[in-house]
């Protein structure tokens, strides 16, 4: 299979992650979809990464989408819970982390707007919502050394909250959510000793 996406997008980030971690082999196609000439969108008609292809070239987008796909194609470091409520909990986390992202992501794109352009008010409110997803998210977390409790491994709730942090440093370094919220600290450490996180840091 091939995964389509750049090497800044913290949901492809996400999609990478859990290919590394169940240890799927794939092909990496790095695309920049603002360009005019991307091919994304023949892939994706939505003109989005990351997109997954599948050995009948069937195309897979949406890395919640995808990341479902992958957890049930492998065995290997199964990442969503099977029973119901806390199958709710891992992927709910997943989408205010990724409700985090696009928050910071609708930001970055009204800071490339000419000056003049830029609308305040819009920026001023997406971070709001950014900032009260961080605290959700530390909230969620509490004291826990994984979202799922003290005898449980990493899930893909942890893995989530994992890549929008390392989005907000990737855009955002102003942004100290590590004095603000040391839990989330104390799990991306851990995260980060992994190689799956290691070798999918965000570069410009």
């Amino acid at each position: 299979m091939k995964l389509i996406t750049s090497l800044t997008s913290p949901f492809g980030r996400k999609v990478r992650v859990v290919l590394l971690e169940k240890k799927i082999p794939f092909q990496l196609q790095v695309e920049n979809p603002w360009l005019p000439d991307t091919p994304v969108s023949g892939f994706n008609p939505l003109g989005q990464v990351p997109v997954l292809v599948l050995e009948d070239g069937i195309s897979v987008f949406d890395s919640r989408v995808i990341v479902e796909y992958l957890d049930n194609v492998s065995p290997v470091a199964h990442l969503i819970p099977n029973e119901p409520k806390i199958r709710m909990m891992v992927r709910g986390i997943e989408a205010l982390a990724d409700g985090v992202i696009n928050a910071a992501v609708a930001i970055h794109l009204e800071r490339k707007r000419e000056a003049d352009q830029q609308s305040s008010d819009w920026m001023t409110l997406q971070e709001k919502t950014l900032r009260r997803g961080l605290a959700a998210l530390s909230e969620a977390l509490g004291e826990k050394p994984w979202y799922l409790g003290n005898s449980t491994s990493m899930s893909l709730a942890d893995l989530a909250c994992g890549c929008t942090l390392g989005y907000l440093d990737l855009r955002f370094p102003e942004i100290d959510w590590r004095t603000a919220h040391p839990n989330l600290l104390g799990l991306y450490d851990k995260l980060m000793t992994r190689a799956s996180f290691q070798e999918t840091v965000p570069v410009v």
